[in-house]
C-alpha cells in the first residue's frame, strides 16, 4: 500500500528541487489514468477530490476509490480534499479515508481564515493528516476576479495556521484553457523569502509548461494543481470514441477508449515537474 499524505509527498519535493502534480479528479476513468501515469513516470501523484467531482459522487464512495487504487499503486498516492469550505466538509473527508484536507477560507477575512484554518488543521493533525490553506484568493476564468497574495499575510498565515502547504494567489486562475498567462515571480520571491512552507498553485492549467518546469525544481512550489487540461483531454478522447460508432451504446466500451489518450496526456504534465 503506498497511500500517503500532503506532507509526505511535498517535505522531499521542497527539499530535492521538484514538485508534485495535484489532479483534479471527476470520475474513476481520470483517476486510474492519472495513476497508471504517475508509474509510467515513477512519481507521486496527489489524487484531488474537488467540489464539482464531489457534488457527483459522494465522499465516502471517493475516499474508498482512492483508497484503493492507492493500494494498488507502485508509487506513493495522497488522497485529498480540494477546495473543502466547512469543518463538517473536511470532518467528512477525514472520516471517509482521505489523507489530506485542503480547507478554503480565502473569500474570508484574513483573522477569520486563520482561525478556522488552525482548526482545521488542528482537527486533521489529530488523525495524521495533511492540511492545505489558502492565502489571497485566486479567482475564476470569466468568474470571480483573483486577490494576490500580500507576503506578510502569507507569513501571518503559515505562521499562525500550522499548514502543511499553502496555496497562493500570483497570477494563476482556475479553469483557464489557455497557457499564456504566466505568475509573477517577483510575488513568489518574496512570499519564498518569509516562509518555509511548500507552496501551492491553483489553476496550474493555464500555467506555461517552461514556467511550471523551472518553478518545479527552483522555487517553494512543491505542488501544481492541474484539472482543466486534462478534463479537454477527456472529453476530446470521449468525443472521438463516441463518433468513431454512433451506433455504440455500451459506455464501458466507450469509456474505455479514454484511457490511454488522459494517461499520456499525464504524462507529458508530470514530467515538467521533473524538470525534464
Amino acid at each position: 500500500m503506498t497511500l500517503a499524505t500532503l506532507a509526505d509527498v511535498l517535505q522531499p519535493a521542497l527539499k530535492q528541487g521538484y514538485a508534485v502534480a495535484g489532479l483534479v479528479t471527476l470520475g474513476w476513468e481520470d483517476m486510474r489514468a492519472y495513476v497508471a501515469a504517475a508509474e509510467a513516470e515513477d512519481v507521486p501523484v496527489i489524487l484531488q477530490a474537488g467540489p464539482s467531482c464531489r457534488a457527483h459522487t459522494p465522499l465516502p464512495v471517493l475516499g474508498k476509490m482512492f483508497r484503493y487504487l492507492a493500494e494498488g499503486a507502485s508509487v506513493p498516492v495522497v488522497a485529498h480534499l480540494d477546495h473543502g469550505y466547512t469543518m463538517d466538509e473536511c470532518r467528512e473527508a477525514i472520516d471517509s479515508g482521505f489523507t489530506s484536507v485542503m480547507f478554503d477560507g480565502s473569500r474570508k477575512p484574513i483573522a477569520d481564515n486563520i482561525a478556522a484554518t488552525r482548526a482545521i488543521v488542528e482537527l486533521a493533525h489529530a488523525a495524521g493528516v495533511s492540511c492545505e490553506g489558502e492565502i489571497g484568493f485566486v479567482g475564476y476564468s470569466g468568474g470571480e476576479g483573483s486577490s494576490g497574495t500580500d507576503p506578510d499575510d502569507a507569513a501571518r498565515f503559515a505562521r499562525e495556521t500550522g499548514v502543511d502547504a499553502m496555496a497562493i494567489s500570483v497570477g494563476n486562475v482556475h479553469l483557464q484553457q489557455d497557457k499564456e498567462g504566466g505568475l509573477d515571480i517577483p510575488r513568489i520571491r518574496a512570499i519564498e523569502a518569509v516562509t518555509s512552507v511548500p507552496l501551492v498553485i491553483h489553476g496550474g492549467s493555464g500555467v506555461p509548461v517552461e514556467q511550471r518546469r523551472l518553478l518545479a525544481t527552483g522555487s517553494s512550489i512543491c505542488k501544481f494543481n492541474i484539472g482543466t487540461e486534462l478534463r479537454m483531454a477527456f472529453g476530446h478522447a470521449l468525443r472521438k470514441a463516441v463518433n468513431r460508432d454512433t451506433s455504440r451504446f455500451d459506455r464501458v466500451l466507450i469509456l474505455k477508449e479514454t484511457h490511454d489518450p488522459v494517461m499520456d496526456a499525464t504524462r507529458r504534465v508530470l514530467r515538467a515537474f521533473k524538470g525534464e
